[in-house]
């Protein structure tokens, strides 16, 4: 049942099944799919936040629906490489995730994955390249940046193959 840093648990990953990114925020999680070759990050959808019970009864279609076999979660190290607040926050998401097996699986399987600066990257390329409304990028922003977060995990995922 490992949980860790993607680095030190890649080659434990599940084989041949997808994988979920999460961008566990404090009001909504992103998500992110990715395929069983992981190789591509699909956005999702995105789950507002209420409390862990309510919020995994909303995941557990997406996990039965996409057949899931690991999660990818974002994990926010400061940009000095501390860490802060909010990765005890995303260590106690996956910590919670532990204790619901008939939801995430026995053989859980959860990375934790550096995500500086991925809402920032994704809101500079809604501004910037796409030109949305405040309005509309509130809308995607949280599971763009799940994409974008397991897109970088499947890329790491890929050169260590």
């Amino acid at each position: 049942m490992p949980v860790g840093l993607l680095k030190d648990i890649v080659d434990l990953r599940p084989r041949n099944m997808r994988l979920l990114g999460m961008d566990p925020g404090s009001k909504t999680i992103g998500l992110a799919i990715a395929d069983s070759r992981h190789s591509i990050a699909t956005p999702l959808k995105t789950i507002k936040r209420t409390k862990f019970t309510k919020d995994i009864e909303e995941l557990r279609p997406v996990i039965v629906d996409y057949e899931i076999g690991g999660y990818v979660l974002g994990y926010p190290i400061n940009m000095d490489g501390s860490e802060g607040p909010r990765c005890q926050s995303v260590r106690h998401f996956a910590e919670e995730m532990v204790k619901y097996p008939q939801i995430f699986g026995t053989d859980l399987w959860i990375a934790l994955w550096d995500e500086r600066l991925s809402t920032a990257a994704v809101e500079d390329f809604l501004v910037d390249v796409v030109d949305m409304s405040r309005a509309r990028r509130k809308q995607v922003v949280d599971k763009l940046a799940a994409q974008h977060i397991l897109q970088g995990a499947l890329d790491f995922i890929g050169r260590t193959d």
